[in-house]
């Protein structure tokens, strides 16, 4: 009996070019890897590539040559993740789209992981470093088509790791190259690098001049905020006008207040303010700490101190931002009426803070829950009811082995392939809810698709609103409560 070999389900890149040639070539090589044996190592390609242009022919260049190198080696080809305008120093392979795909949730599908060359696959030598880690511990390989490197033996991953460290050298020189071109940038009069704020443009010169539009644009604003007219309304009166942004995208009432508060808008360099959790702009000071001054200003000083001061009155003072988000419960807690999600929100009035759950849909945010607090216990209590008694089961990989028996090496023969298995320690999620803190318990309802509509209805006579919650369990819900941890987690 013949056994069942898995065929590639294949698919073009998105946004290049595919030539006649290059899909006869591909036929060519998919009709050759049919005659490898059915046991031969299955083998994903990892195709990358940090900007992406409609005339490139790097990711189909890299796809073909990958393959013609995993037939060489007698490997068959299962899939080929491509992650295209994804810059390698800043997302780690696990966190790409289509490999992380891969790396996390279709490991038993694969053997050998085979990329380009290394800096098209990592520039950092910990992300080398945490996927040989990865690869020994899960029985992959990892091979390179021109670089020496391949985990089955001890001189390739020597091999691995030497060259890393050098592109990471690189890649630090580049960083020190740009930080060093902004830092000289940021101290000069005139605009060299970098986007103009909203509000000002470029002439043919390079110089940094008023936009006359977007300065008509934020006149009119300064004039309505001194009105008393709110951004949201202001945001409503542009859309209608089709007044341009100026960067793309729609017009917002955040980021209409972001350009209102800007300090440029005084003719003055600025940089982000990386302190705290809004996002604001400061001056930059000269050497002689006075505000190094680039264009004309669009705002007075009285202008922009009275701006800002009727601003002031409106503005709300919102939580933190916290990790998990703008509450404890993010993307489980939804608005029952418009199916958003619930976020934490505050006021002040006559010198007391008001913290209440409202959604985004409903008209001024729907009514709003007082007490969120109550809310997340009612929740809890309600989870650990519905779900608690349910085994707190955790999927582990189990590597596959070789003909020969024994765990096989990185790249064999195939003989049993590695699949996932369910391991159960007696606990239930009443004790793994209990251990752990809420942020555990949302993690898992959100992994497992689980929400709870807060339904609010007003009661005569009272302020707050009758706040009933309504728990929605998906089908085969313990399927999707079991616990997948990350591999890559330090």
């Amino acid at each position: 009996m013949q056994k069942h070999v898995a065929s590639e389900k294949w698919t073009p890149v998105t946004g290049s070019a595919w030539r006649r040639n290059d899909l006869s070539l591909l036929e060519e090589l998919r009709g050759a890897e049919r005659s490898l044996p059915a046991e031969a190592p299955r083998a994903l390609l990892s195709v990358r590539l940090s900007a992406l242009k409609a005339e490139t022919t790097s990711p189909i260049r890299q796809e073909l040559d990958l393959r013609a190198f995993a037939l060489e080696r007698g490997y068959r080809v299962v899939g080929v993740a491509r992650d295209l305008n994804v810059s390698a120093t800043r997302v780690p392979p696990w966190r790409r789209r289509e490999l992380g795909q891969w790396l996390n949730e279709r490991v038993p599908e694969f053997e050998v992981l085979v990329f380009w060359k290394l800096d098209r696959f990592v520039r950092r030598l910990t992300d080398l470093s945490t996927m040989n880690e990865w690869c020994l511990r899960h029985a992959k390989n990892l091979v390179s088509l021109h670089d020496t490197i391949d985990l089955s033996s001890a001189s390739g991953q020597a091999t691995a790791e030497l060259i890393a460290g050098i592109a990471e050298i690189e890649t630090a020189g580049t960083s020190m190259r740009v930080a060093s071109l902004w830092e000289y940038a940021r101290a000069q009069p005139d605009w060299l690098v970098g986007k103009p704020p909203y509000g000002y443009t470029l002439d043919d010169r390079g110089k940094l001049v008023i936009d006359p539009q977007a300065y008509r644009v934020l006149h009119w604003c300064l004039g309505a905020a001194r009105r008393g007219v709110s951004a949201r309304r202001m945001t409503t009166v542009l859309i209608r006008a089709r007044v341009p942004t100026g960067g793309g995208g729609r017009w917002t009432a955040s980021t209409l207040l972001r350009r209102l508060r800007n300090p440029a808008l005084k003719g003055l360099r600025v940089e982000e303010d990386r302190n705290g959790g809004a996002r604001r702009s400061q001056v930059v000071l000269g050497r002689d700490g006075i505000p190094i001054k680039v264009a004309d200003h669009i705002f007075t000083e009285a202008e922009w101190r009275s701006l800002q001061a009727v601003l002031d009155l409106r503005a709300k003072s919102q939580p933190a931002r916290r990790k998990g988000g703008a509450t404890e419960f993010l993307g489980v807690l939804v608005c029952a009426d418009c199916g958003t999600n619930m976020t934490v929100h505050r006021t002040h009035r006559k010198q007391r803070a008001y913290t209440y759950l409202r959604c985004r849909n409903c008209p001024s945010g729907g009514l709003g829950a007082p007490d969120p607090e109550a809310v997340y216990s009612g929740l809890t209590d309600a989870v650990v009811t519905a779900l608690g008694a349910a085994p707190a089961r955790v999927r582990e990989y189990v590597p596959g082995t070789a003909n020969h028996g024994p765990p096989k090496s990185p790249g064999s023969m195939v003989s049993a392939p590695g699949h996932w298995t369910l391991v159960h320690n007696g606990d239930t999620f009443r004790d793994r809810w209990k251990r752990g803190s809420r942020e555990t318990m949302a993690e898992d309802l959100r992994g497992a698709g689980i929400t709870c509509k807060v339904h609010r209805r007003k009661v005569p006579k009272a302020r707050a609103p009758e706040i009933r919650l309504e728990l929605s369990v998906p089908k085969g819900v313990a399927d999707r409560l079991v616990i997948r941890k990350d591999a890559f987690t330090d």
